[in-house]
């Protein structure tokens, strides 16, 4: 086979993994919903979330994904930590950050109990969220051999914020 044609193969696949939908409704007078069940995270302070725009919102809350390519942190490449847009938990480390090359930041590791696994309905997928506040980030993925941790988390910029290492800004 055409190296060109598997290369070709190999990106299509990884972005239509990482894509997703948004929610059609079968009523035209039915407004989307929010599908975020906020009782599983009652511990969380929401007097300290950030106000989220309508895009981030539909990401965040909606369940929705950004356009591959698009996002703000896809290529960033500088030492630091990367929190939760809406609540500031911290959730992943630059040094487990890689290029999948699938239009979305990749991660192979989390920091230790910041991010919840949940099944899709489908089964196809595995949805991650901040286990401190519910956000949705986007789907884990196992098996496909970019790093030797054998995971990848892709990852919606929109729902992240990046604290480079040297600041000293908070996480607000």
């Amino acid at each position: 086979m055409n190296y060109r044609l598997i290369t070709a193969v190999l990106i299509a696949a990884s972005l239509q993994a990482c894509s997703q939908q948004k929610p059609k409704s079968t009523d035209n007078n039915t407004k989307p919903t929010n599908t975020m069940d906020t009782t599983k995270h009652a511990g969380a302070d929401k007097s300290n979330y950030r106000k989220l725009t309508p895009e981030e919102k539909y990401v965040i809350e909606d369940k929705g994904t950004e356009a591959p390519f698009t996002g703000q942190y896809e290529k960033t490449t500088s030492k630091g930590t990367y929190v939760c847009k809406r609540c500031g938990a911290a959730l992943y480390r630059s040094s487990d950050k890689f290029d999948a090359h699938c239009g979305w930041p990749a991660f192979d590791d989390e920091i230790p109990g910041a991010v919840k696994r949940i099944p899709d309905a489908d089964g196809s997928r595995t949805e991650i969220e901040c286990a401190n506040c519910g956000a949705h980030l986007g789907h884990v993925f196992t098996g496909e051999g970019f790093t030797s941790k054998n995971t990848r988390h892709c990852v919606n910029s929109i729902s992240l914020v990046f604290v480079p290492a040297d600041s000293t800004a908070t996480k607000k």
